[in-house]
């Protein structure tokens, strides 16, 4: 597990503004031979292109839960799906992202949504990080970065770091939001719930 990769790990220098507000920074890092559409990244007003856009609909996907059970994208049809992206199990940006998924479960719940967190990890360190934070939601662990691949899920740090990307799918399967934002991970929560109360 890349701990030491988390940019708000302590000892690691603070990103410089230059690089994140550079468009060929942002478009270096999403741009890929299948792209079909356009997504906003959420550090500037650069348009970048990834192979998942909104209004697409999500193919069947299959990965291991934290118990090792194989789970499918299509067993949450029927409801919305916030499908989010982190980096790694137990590095300080991830782990305040699931506490804050954690605590406005009741919020998603409320909205008839279902919450799935997807990393590079391992079942066995998801069900332990799900267990240490008392996650209520399912952990899926993309093993090799393949779905992340698939989907186009934009790296930070020239490709070091994992993205940080989050995904609400409606009850049909189709892309409502993709939102990325690698340095704030609270803000996913806000505005996932934005599109799903509004």
């Amino acid at each position: 597990m890349a701990a030491s990769l988390d940019p708000s790990s302590p000892g690691l220098p603070s990103p410089t503004p230059s690089f994140f507000s550079s468009k060929a920074a942002l478009s270096a890092a999403c741009a890929l031979p299948q792209s079909r559409g356009p997504i906003t990244s959420s550090r500037t007003s650069v348009l970048t292109v990834c192979k998942i856009s909104k209004g697409d609909i999500v193919p069947p996907v299959g990965l291991k839960d934290q118990d090792g059970k194989l789970v499918n994208l299509d067993k949450f049809r029927g409801k919305p799906l916030v499908l989010y992206f982190y980096p790694a199990d137990e590095t300080p940006g991830c782990t305040k992202q699931a506490c804050a998924f954690r605590d406005s479960y009741e919020k998603f719940k409320r909205a008839g949504a279902e919450v799935v967190g997807v990393s590079g990890d391992t079942p066995e360190s998801h069900k332990a990080f799900k267990a240490k934070y008392r996650l209520p939601f399912t952990l899926l662990s993309d093993e090799g970065n393949k779905l992340r691949k698939d989907w186009g899920v934009p790296s930070d740090l020239f490709g070091a770091l994992a993205g940080r990307q989050t995904y609400v799918i409606d009850k049909d399967g189709r892309v409502q939001l993709i939102f990325n934002n690698q340095f704030e991970p609270e803000k996913h929560i806000v505005e996932t719930l934005n599109v799903l109360q509004g």
